[in-house]
């Protein structure tokens, strides 16, 4: 493997992917990561758009477009994408957030080409081949995931109204990813075309081949399928200001659920500005693992509660601090939240124990190492270092990003916490669930 590991006293002291890094005509990045431990290669083709960067009255298009993706191409039709790949032994899947969209293929080193083709294609012809049929069965799966996945799902209501809490509607997170079923079932083939054709440009996309392949082989073909792409300038974003303050301060609800459940939110700093790692690490202090704050308080010593976790949801134009709570028999909501103000105030007041600091450093450090053991997961950190960062060498920065934190730190992040800026969802069971 070529990833560069060196622990010395309990820290990696050098941490990279190796990589190139260069630019074709059109604006579109590649990025050559070469691993020839195993015959497999991973195509990672990230752009640089998510349910951010939609409009009112036409939300969810980010995650549509994932789902759309894989409806074929005049060259490649119907089931074609998953078909050819498949049955030479390769595999694909895709996810979307707030901030991106991120599609990889993986298989055999011998599909490398095969992989570069069947992306360029999606990016040159998906929008000719764009009809109401393929908008209509997707645009229903689409529905059926939200169902499934959120309305139907235990609690689910609960994190597809934390946009609204904590956000204005005209925000670019003031919706959920998965958008709603009335601005899905308003859209137009124009309207999912003008959406492809606005941001799935090359200037917009990042491109990693990882793996067990030859550069002098994949650069010629990456510029054969890629570089014919027309060059198209990205469309402007308007700079978001950050917000301190919730946009309701308790939304109440009803599920059917046995248990209650609270999520306290507080805006927090976007990802990679000063603060946003040191909540990594207080939130590792309040919730993670049976050492953490919360656990030992309210489960162990307690008994008061069955769940405690504690986030820091990071995001690019601002993250989110979230707490989830569930109690156990005898014990209410309230009583929970209160002890997570009280165990912030006693942070903000004296810190966390450098035991404490260093058992969370340790804990970060040894899973960050480990999750760059997967050849795709590197992948896309290479194109998600590129798309934050301005370059794909950001694993020694991410890391130092931890390392760098005080205790005095923490304390001063935890005192930001405070009750008067979170938002708060209570889920209580319907009549007749407990």
């Amino acid at each position: 493997m070529l990833l560069l590991l060196t622990i010395m006293t309990q820290r990696a002291t050098a941490l990279e992917i190796p990589h190139e890094t260069y630019t074709l005509d059109n604006g579109l990045t590649v990025i050559l990561h070469e691993d020839h431990s195993l015959p497999q290669v991973v195509i990672n083709m990230w752009v640089d758009v998510g349910s951010k960067d939609e409009v009112v009255g036409r939300t969810g298009f980010a995650h549509l477009f994932e789902h759309l993706m894989f409806m074929g191409t005049d060259r490649l039709p119907g089931a074609g994408f998953d078909e050819l790949m498949e049955r030479h032994g390769g595999w694909n899947n895709a996810w979307t957030s707030e901030d991106a969209t991120d599609y990889y293929s993986v298989g055999p080193n011998n599909l490398a080409e095969t992989f570069l083709w069947m992306e360029a294609d999606r990016l040159d012809g998906l929008a000719r081949a764009m009809n109401q049929e393929k908008l209509d069965k997707q645009r229903e799966v689409v529905r059926n995931e939200r169902r499934q996945g959120s309305e139907d799902t235990p609690y689910g209501e609960a994190w597809l109204r934390l946009p609204e809490v904590m956000y204005p509607p005209e925000h670019p997170y003031g919706h959920p990813v998965i958008g709603s079923h009335e601005d899905l079932q308003a859209a137009t083939v124009q309207d999912v075309t003008r959406f492809f054709n606005t941001w799935y440009v090359p200037e917009n996309v990042s491109l990693v081949v990882a793996g067990d392949f030859d550069p002098e082989t994949i650069k010629p073909a990456i510029r054969q399928y890629f570089g014919s792409l027309r060059a198209v300038d990205v469309a402007d974003r308007a700079a978001i200001a950050p917000l301190t303050h919730p946009q309701q301060k308790l939304l109440e609800l009803t599920d059917q659920v046995q248990v209650p459940m609270s999520i306290l939110s507080w805006h927090a700093p976007a990802t990679f500005q000063p603060g946003d790692a040191t909540l990594d690490l207080l939130a590792a202090v309040l919730g993670d693992g049976r050492a953490s704050r919360l656990y030992d308080r309210l489960i162990h010593r307690e008994g008061a509660a069955l769940e405690a976790d504690v986030y820091q949801i990071s995001q690019r134009l601002g993250s989110l601090f979230t707490v989830v709570l569930k109690p156990s028999p005898d014990h209410s909501l309230e009583d929970l939240e209160a002890a997570v103000y009280d165990e912030l105030a006693q942070l903000a007041a004296d810190g966390p124990t450098q035991e404490e600091l260093q058992r969370v450093r340790n804990q970060l450090e040894v899973a960050f190492i480990q999750g760059m053991e997967s050849l795709q997961r590197r992948a896309s950190r290479l194109n998600h270092y590129q798309t934050l960062l301005g370059t794909p060498d950001g694993l020694q920065r991410d890391l130092d990003r931890y390392r760098g934190v005080t205790a005095k730190d923490i304390q001063e992040m935890a005192a930001t916490l405070v009750e008067d800026r979170v938002g708060i969802i209570r889920v209580y069971p319907e009549e007749g669930e407990e």
